[in-house]
């Protein structure tokens, strides 16, 4: 277990044996605990792993920030310029361990909370941790990530499927699908970076199975990011970002149908109401046009030692790669609490708290098209303020 411990001139705003925890030490984590420390409040990040950006390190090898490395960096430390413009994966991981020393945030590694509940006097919470641990706070924050524990659908025959199949999470790089048939099941950002990264790689042939054609944006379009449209249009009326993006599509992102991506027939701001980003081109829309990545049917089921698609086509590749998603995993930690939506998110994030569970917080539980980071720094000041008040207050 390791611990960093901040100067004493900073704990002063919270009782000694009741800090303010912050669940995870990811970004939206990392990002809280300075804030809430920047106000003179004690903060304690709790962290599973034995590092900070543990989900970070886990992600394939050629992943990059989609969005810029300005708009990207976390409050009161920017992203190196050496870092470019869009930030790898490894320069994500140096970026948070320099942010948490920068800011000497106090981080306990090793721990792991498994429930969360009102303490006994009803003041604050306790915290059921790993080894036994029952900690108490004054507030808590949930910052366990967008991305912790992989989801596959309930595919008929999976369990008997006798194939090489693995989850997106475990995918690091091309190299040991060279020279082989892989098909990558899913149409998200991870799942086309994935496909690009395969051909790349020299795999001897790459299906891409679809089942909701997604929206496909450039990353940047004359020098332009698609993070600033993003951003821009955050309060803009759904229907007429949808007429926008839709007019932006026809002219920079080519018709698709005659190789299996028909344009959607729903609006992209719609679709991310709905939860559903865009996919940011790295790649794929070449990709698909040369015939180097092939769009398949969606998968039903597994049979046989084959894949069945949805359009009753039976495959048998070398290799199944399932970027399905992830699921947010709080049902143990704070189902109980009733804050959580039917789909497990949390019903508020940021500085609002659930009017139920007064003092609970949650951070980086949206995909926001405006950028996940930026949004996790804006969540992080938002969090500090409204506990920072509540002190105060309570004086």
């Amino acid at each position: 277990m390791a611990v960093s411990r901040p100067t004493p001139t900073h704990l002063s705003a919270t009782p000694a044996d009741r800090p303010v925890y912050v669940i995870g030490a990811g970004p939206g984590g990392l990002a809280t605990a300075y804030a809430l420390r920047a106000r003179g409040i004690r903060a304690v990040v709790l962290e599973k792993a034995d590092e900070v950006g543990a989900s970070w390190r886990r992600h394939y090898d050629r992943l990059h920030l989609h969005t810029t490395r300005r708009l990207s960096a976390l409050p009161g430390l920017a992203m190196p310029r050496r870092f470019g413009r869009w930030v790898s994966r490894d320069n994500v991981v140096r970026y948070l361990e320099k942010y948490a020393e920068h800011h000497e945030l106090e981080i306990v590694t090793g721990v792991e909370v498994f429930r969360v509940e009102r303490s006994a006097d009803g003041q604050g919470w306790l915290l059921h941790a790993s080894g036994g641990r029952e900690l108490t706070g004054s507030a808590v924050v949930v910052a366990t990530g967008f991305n912790h524990t992989p989801r596959l659908p309930e595919w008929p025959g999976l369990d008997g499927y006798g194939g090489e199949f693995l989850h997106a999470g475990r995918y690091r790089n091309a190299e040991p699908y060279a020279g082989r048939d892989v098909l990558v099941v899913g149409v998200g950002n991870t799942g086309a970076e994935i496909a690009v990264d395969l051909v790349e790689g020299g795999a001897a042939r790459v299906r891409l199975a679809v089942r909701t054609v997604p929206h496909i944006v450039r990353r940047s379009t004359l020098g332009w990011p698609a993070q600033y449209s993003g951003v821009l249009v955050r309060r803009l009326p759904v229907r007429f970002v949808d007429r926008v993006s839709r007019l932006q599509a026809r002219v920079g992102v080519p018709d698709l149908s005659a190789h299996g991506l028909p344009r959607p027939d729903t609006g992209l701001y719609s679709r991310v109401k709905q939860g559903a980003i865009p996919v940011q081109d790295v790649g794929l829309i070449d990709a698909v046009r040369k015939g180097k990545v092939e769009i398949v049917a969606a998968v039903e089921s597994f049979e046989d030692g084959k894949v069945v698609l949805a359009d009753g086509t039976r495959i048998e590749p070398d290799a199944v790669i399932a970027a399905t998603g992830y699921e947010r995993s709080l049902e143990g930690l704070v189902g109980h609490l009733g804050v959580l939506d039917d789909r497990g998110r949390p019903t508020v994030h940021g500085g609002r708290t659930p009017a139920r569970a007064p003092g609970l917080y949650f951070t980086g539980f949206t995909n926001p098209i405006s950028g996940m980071f930026r949004e996790l720094a804006l969540d992080a000041e938002k969090i500090a303020r409204v506990v920072a008040k509540e002190f105060r207050t309570g004086e």
